[in-house]
């Protein structure tokens, strides 16, 4: 199951001189991330590299921000797939201590860093959800709110023309419930899309 958190986390590593700002943290795309990066940059102006990695569905990438090829945004964003994060940026920013770590060592220390920070991060199941429209006589409406609210759906909007119709968000893996139970309810007489 996919997890996402719930609010940033830091780390700090010292290693040979060299100091290890690590950072996980929500981000929903690249737009976001590359707006983070671009905060840190400029929170950190002596900073040698500001590397980071996302994981956000289509938008997942890496960089290495002139580390070598492969050292840092790469081992970065195996650490988030292997804590199966998703909608997560993680950043860290080098100062470089004057003492060359070698390939081997960045890998490891940009992993320690992305690992401690996410050690201690609240991690927060990722619920997949839907969007359904359920368009009833007003009749129903009453046992339709009182199915949504026992469902754990959240109602988004209610439209009252010459029919009611209930627009709401729940988990994906409660709607085939929902839809039986709305069916039943209203006698079949409730119409659902989206479902």
């Amino acid at each position: 199951m996919p997890f996402t958190l719930a609010e940033p986390h830091h780390s700090e590593l010292v290693i040979r001189k060299s100091r290890f700002l690590g950072c996980v943290e929500p981000a929903s795309g690249r737009d976001q991330a590359l707006a983070r990066v671009a905060e840190l940059r400029q929170q950190h102006p002596d900073a040698r590299h500001v590397c980071w990695a996302l994981m956000a569905g289509g938008h997942s990438a890496a960089n290495d921000d002139g580390e070598p090829s492969g050292t840092a945004g790469r081992p970065m964003l195996d650490v988030l797939r292997h804590q199966e994060l998703e909608g997560v940026l993680a950043t860290v920013v080098r100062y470089f201590g004057g003492v060359k770590l070698g390939a081997g060592g960045l890998v490891r220390a940009y992993t320690d860093a992305v690992a401690q920070a996410i050690a201690d991060a609240a991690r927060v199941p990722l619920v997949t959800t839907r969007r359904i429209r359920v368009t009833a006589p007003y009749a129903f409406e009453g046992v339709l709110r009182r199915e949504i609210e026992t469902q754990g759906a959240v109602l988004i909007d209610a439209q009252h023309a010459r029919v009611v119709e209930l627009t709401v968000e729940l988990a994906e893996d409660a709607v085939p419930t929902f839809t039986a139970r709305v069916a039943d309810l209203s006698q079949g007489a409730a119409t659902l899309d989206g479902a």
